[in-house]
Order: structure tokens, then sequence, then C-alpha cells
């Protein structure tokens, strides 16, 4: 049977707020059969039923929205305003994946001698493994189309943050959606995530996390020649030219960083200022990361919350404690995981601009021109994120398509939609999540050709 029992904290309180059975390979082996079982009931009900069974989902994510927020609040530390967008977000994904489920074509194609069609067919069973800093919302990010593609799920939360995974496990069954299409496993990842990657019965991995996690997750599917979806971590730009509205991008940087304590793999931890207006963007953003704040979660008004552990706290620390921190904000004294929003001058060969901290730190680093700021701003393994802010057209696209990058923003800090796709290159992984594009991560093509002469 399972393993110990995991202890779920409040990251803002350190109090326990709930104790889980630990699943492990056992539990894990029989979800898989549970979900391989459901896989030629779920692939066979019809488009119509799966898009009106995805937005009955949808909308009972909507329905119980302050109770998921509220879960995802007081599990994750997130403060609670910014806890219900990302649900209605959720909700937003589901809908869309609802629309999506019949306009996912196949095509015909011109030969001799006959015609060639191609399907687009369900993979399987889908493990999906997601990570601790948003839990919710990138299940449904996952969930979404693995559904619509005619898939069935084994979907493994971070021991950490298991309870909104829990919950939303319940509403699914509400939905109406058959027993076995979506299995939760509650486990440590080197158990039940390691099984799921070694499992011969499952097809895919959609994995969000780490990018050391994320090569031992590539390792362990070739075994089995599955299909993985990694996405990864980041170290992303965020390009500010002089001819930029300073006032607007420093403004907006803070919350490009220090959202979700820093602890998004897309957070503009790397801030690249043109030499000349380098010492003003300093004093703007000092001035609006002052602003920022730090506190009880349950507070409406709070827009940072503490950081997940006391082992991530000291990770992050470990970042700062051998630089000298341009500005350093408050933070609450007391129990809580909590650090202050940090600036650091620094350039780009520091460790502090080349590794993810994964924490409220930003470093600072100054560029000449147009070419120095490209180079800078690639010279890292990542590629995930990034924006560019500036008022000259013609130069926001050149650069944005010299930066080596799977998403960007101009004049904005956004990365995320459920209509667009999202994801990275280089070290910051392959595939993508949201969009009609997700889509092809969870479906293969199946070729026909049928002779007519």
């Amino acid at each position: 049977m399972g393993q110990m029992a995991l202890i779920v904290t409040n990251p803002a309180t350190e109090e326990t707020i709930a104790e889980i059975e630990s699943a492990g390979v056992e539990e894990t082996d029989a979800a898989v059969a549970r979900a391989t079982a459901a896989f030629n009931g779920w692939r066979a009900v019809a488009p119509a039923d799966r898009a009106r069974l995805l937005r009955r989902l949808a909308t009972l994510v909507e329905e119980n929205g302050e109770e998921l927020a509220r879960i995802e609040s007081q599990n994750v530390g997130k403060p609670i305003a910014g806890a219900r967008a990302e649900v209605g977000m959720v909700a937003q994904v589901f809908h869309f994946y609802a629309g999506a489920v019949d306009k996912h074509y196949g095509q015909t194609i011109p030969v001799a001698g006959g015609v060639d069609i191609t399907f687009r067919e369900p993979l399987g069973v889908v493990g999906l493994i997601v990570p601790w800093n948003f839990p919710l919302n990138i299940s449904s990010w996952k969930l979404g189309p693995a559904l619509a593609c005619g898939n069935t799920v084994v979907l493994k939360p971070a021991e950490l943050t298991p309870l909104s995974a829990l919950r939303l496990e319940q509403l699914i069954l509400e939905a109406g959606i058959p027993e076995g299409v979506v299995n939760v496993v509650v486990g440590p990842g080197r158990v039940v995530g390691q099984r799921l990657v070694e499992h011969p019965d499952v097809a895919k991995i959609g994995f969000t996390g780490s990018t050391e996690i994320g090569r031992g997750v590539m390792q362990g599917a070739a075994g089995t020649i599955k299909r993985v979806t990694l996405e990864l971590g980041g170290k992303s730009a965020n390009v500010v030219f002089a001819d930029a509205d300073l006032e607007k991008a420093a403004a907006a940087a803070p919350y490009a960083v220090f959202d979700n304590a820093g602890q998004d793999c897309c957070a503009r931890s790397r801030i690249l200022v043109q030499k000349s207006v380098y010492d003003r963007f300093l004093d703007l953003l000092i001035e609006a990361t002052r602003r920022v704040r730090v506190g009880d979660p349950r507070d409406e008004a709070t827009e940072m919350g503490p950081l997940i552990s006391a082992g991530h706290r000291e990770k992050v620390a470990s970042y700062v404690n051998d630089t000298v921190s341009a500005f350093t904000g408050e933070a609450p004294e007391g129990a809580g995981f909590w650090y202050p929003c940090t600036l650091v001058e620094a350039s780009n060969d520091d460790r502090i601009a080349r590794e993810e901290v994964f924490g409220p730190v930003a470093a600072l680093i100054p560029f000449d021109d147009e070419e120095d700021a490209v180079r800078i701003a690639n010279d890292t393994p990542y590629g995930l994120s990034g924006s560019i802010w500036t008022e000259n057209g013609a130069r926001a696209l050149r650069v944005a398509r010299a930066l080596e990058s799977g998403v960007l923003s101009i004049n904005s800090n956004s990365s995320v939609r459920p209509s667009t796709p999202f994801g990275g290159v280089k070290q910051s992984g392959f595939g993508r999540e949201l969009g009609m594009h997700a889509l092809d991560g969870y479906s293969e093509i199946k070729n026909v050709y049928l002779a007519t002469g």
C-alpha cells in the first residue's frame, strides 16, 4: 500500500492543513490500470458530448471558484486576489478546449491514384506531472487538451500542493466525466512520477518543473519511446531601451518578477536596461518595488505572499548572500517562509544572473545598444519568456525575432493566454501548452490512403 502520510503545510503560517496518505508504485499502477480501462469508452464519446462535459467542468470551476481560490491560497501562499484570477483562468482553459474538441481537424492530401486523408488520434493514457507553484492552473493547461483529444489521464500534483488537484478531481466526476478518465495520485516524484515515466502503458508524459528533473524525465521516457512535453526552467530577460516609456516599464517590472513571490518559470528576473537611462530607471524601479505589498495572503490588498518552504527560502537566500543588493524590501517577521523583494545590480556572468533563483530577486544588467541587448539576453541556457520595452515598432520586431525565446511580450509582461501557445526553447523545454497548438502534443497523426483506381 501507500507510503507514510504527506504533511501539507500553509507556508504563510507554517501550520499543518492536511495529512494525506502518500501513494506508491502500487497505487500508481492501479491508477494507470483505471485509465487504461476507461480509454476506449472515453475516446468513443461523440465530440459534441465531450465538449459538453468539458463545458460543464468549466462551469463547475466557476461556481466553486471561491473555494478553489482559498484552497490554492492556503496551500501555496498565494494572495487571495491572485488565486481568484488563476481560478478564473482555469475555467477559461476548460471553456476553450470544450470549443476545440470538434475543431482539431485532419487533412485531405492530393495524391495520384486515390485519396489520402489524415486523422488525429488520441495517444492513450497520459501522465501529467504538475509543479507546486501554479498547481491548479498548470493542471488545467494539461488536462484541457489531453481530455479534448480523447486521452485518459493520471495526474500527479506536487506533494507540497496536492489539495486543489484533489478537489478538481471531485468536480470532474460531478461534471459527468466517467470514472477512470482522470485519476489523481499524490506521492513523491521519485516514486509516483518515476513510475509514470517508466510505465509501459503510459503513452506520454506532460511535465512542468525544473530543467534538472526534465532531463531525468527524458531519460526515463526513452525506455518506452514515450512522447514528452517539457516546460522547464527559465531566466527570462526584461529588456528596457532608452526610448521606452520608463515610468510604465518600471511600474510593471516588479510584477514580472515578484508575482507568486518570484516562483514562476517565466519570471523576467534579468532586467536589462540601456546605460543612458539606467540610473533613472533604477530609481523608478526601486520606487515601484517599495510599493509591492508583502503579507498575509488572506488580505485582499496583499500582492506577494511567502515562499513555499523553509528549504526553498534558504536556497533563494544563498543567491543573494554573496551579492550587494541595490534594494531590499520589507517582509513580515515570525511564522511563515517570508522573503523580501530584492534588486541586485549584476553582470550577466554572475551566478545570480545565470541560474534560476525562483524567488523574488531581480538582477539588473546594463547594456550599450540593441546588438548588446540581444547578445546578453541570449547568453543563457534558457529560453522561455521575456519582454521588450521600446516605442520603436521596428526595433520591437527586430529584437523579438532575434531573441531565443518561446514567448515574448512587447511593452507588456503578460506571457499566458488560454488561446495562445506557451512553451520554451533551448533548455527551457519543448512542446507547447495552451492554444490549438497543445492539441498536437496530445494526439498522433494517422495517415490513410484509399485507392480509387
